[in-house]
């Protein structure tokens, strides 16, 4: 039985940025499916930026959250590209990670497509603890304690652990 001290991984986040819509942005989506096996949602620019061509409700780029099994067993796929190695600075003080992956061939079973080309992106994961719902609940909606969060040192203590990951200063 599992204690309301367990951390586990609350979501994975796989984001292509493409910075355009149209052609390159439906690859990228195309790129995302494969890998993942579930649809992907579209990001939406929410700033103007003139010097890049950048207007409010723009499409910039594709996501897919990821909960659950289908997480860990992306995390699984994912960190062995990596070869099971991820910077110290890849973990910020809410106990988060986020590490990129260079190009979709590199997952077990993707074959380069000429038609679609390279797509590299980028994996965040969410850590948490049991009873985070209190943070999102509509009634007697609270803050979680300090005590309860999960720290940087936790976070990589749990990816060592369970991911036998190797953190690089």
């Amino acid at each position: 039985m599992s204690s309301p001290r367990d951390i586990r991984i609350d979501k994975v986040t796989v984001n292509i940025g493409v910075g355009e819509a149209g052609e390159r942005l439906v690859k990228a989506q195309k790129v995302l499916e494969m890998v993942t096996g579930q649809k992907s949602v579209q990001t939406i620019s929410k700033t103007v930026n003139r010097d890049l061509g950048i207007r409010v409700g723009m499409p910039l780029g594709c996501k897919v959250t990821l909960r659950g099994e289908a997480a860990e067993g992306f995390l699984g796929r994912a960190l062995p590209i990596r070869e099971r190695r991820v910077y110290a600075y890849s973990f910020d003080r809410e106990g988060n990670m986020s590490f990129g992956i260079s190009d979709y061939t590199d997952f077990e079973g993707m074959k380069y497509d000429p038609e679609i080309g390279i797509f590299g992106m980028d994996v965040s994961v969410v850590l948490r603890r049991a009873g985070n719902r209190i943070t999102k609940r509509s009634l007697l909606r609270r803050k979680i304690p300090k005590s309860h969060r999960v720290d940087r040192d936790e976070a990589i203590r749990y990816m060592k652990e369970n991911y036998e990951v190797e953190v690089v200063e």
